[in-house]
């Protein structure tokens, strides 16, 4: 294969950029970003399509922002006055502080993990074992239903957000050298876009865990795989695969 020259992130662009302009400097290569979808909130028919009710719960798991806005959007469209009784377990600290956009911070109810489905389920220990779970997830579902299930714990899975793909007729996909992805989502909408597209010449790059196994079933090779112990960022990634292939 020739040099990479063009690569293309499918994320939006983000605001250091500092990362991504060494990588120019130093490679020669042009960086763009595009977003491959979007993520929404669900409308409240499309909720209530899942026969859920909010406050037969009593603690909710959060895995994103995204998620925390629409839980409480749709609280506010269906009329629900969540109790300051309730729960909240976060995948992460920056997840769990997003909480104040919503409600006021009180550590005696907040509670997060580092990352890892392990780490919530580490938080809720037996001391939280006996509350009534909603675990809410995007419609590309989540990993922490299955420790759940197997600590036996009371819960029910929510879907708050969407993915909805971003039109991308106008992006000339063989143009580009690498092209780096990061959701099953991002797979999706390139099949929906380009349902005839063969990778030909591009090289794809998986950002995350979940993207790998959509990348194999849509025949899609990955040139490298992040995050890593020693590329823990996709700029990283990307300089350490450019260093080698070159």
């Amino acid at each position: 294969m020739g040099k990479i020259k063009k690569i293309l992130i499918s994320q939006k662009e983000p605001k250091n950029l500092a990362p991504y302009a060494a990588l120019s400097e130093k490679f020669g290569v042009s960086v763009e970003f595009r977003p491959f979808y979007l993520v929404e909130p669900l409308s409240s028919r499309e909720f209530r399509s899942q026969r859920i009710n909010i406050l037969d719960f009593t603690a909710v798991v959060f895995s994103s922002r995204h998620a925390i806005d629409a839980f409480f959007a749709l609280c506010e469209e269906l009329r629900i006055k969540v109790p300051e009784t309730m729960k909240y377990f976060c995948t992460t600290d920056i997840v769990a502080m997003y909480l104040q956009k919503h409600i006021v911070y009180r550590k005696r109810k907040i509670f997060f993990g580092d990352g890892t489905p392990a780490s919530v389920l580490a938080q809720i220990g037996t001391r939280h074992a006996g509350e009534h779970f909603l675990v809410a997830t995007s419609d590309t579902g989540g990993s922490l239903v299955r420790l759940f299930d197997e600590k036996g714990l009371d819960y029910k899975t929510a879907v708050l957000v969407k993915s909805v793909s971003q039109d991308l007729k106008d992006v000339d996909l063989a143009a580009y050298d690498l092209v780096v992805l990061y959701n099953p989502a991002d797979v999706k909408s390139l099949r929906e876009n380009y349902p005839d597209f063969q990778p030909g010449g591009t090289r794809f790059g998986a950002y995350g865990k979940s993207i790998v196994k959509a990348m194999e079933e849509a025949g899609l090779e990955t040139a490298f795989r992040a995050p890593s112990p020693e590329a823990p960022s996709a700029a990283k990634a990307i300089e350490l695969y450019l260093e080698q292939n070159q």
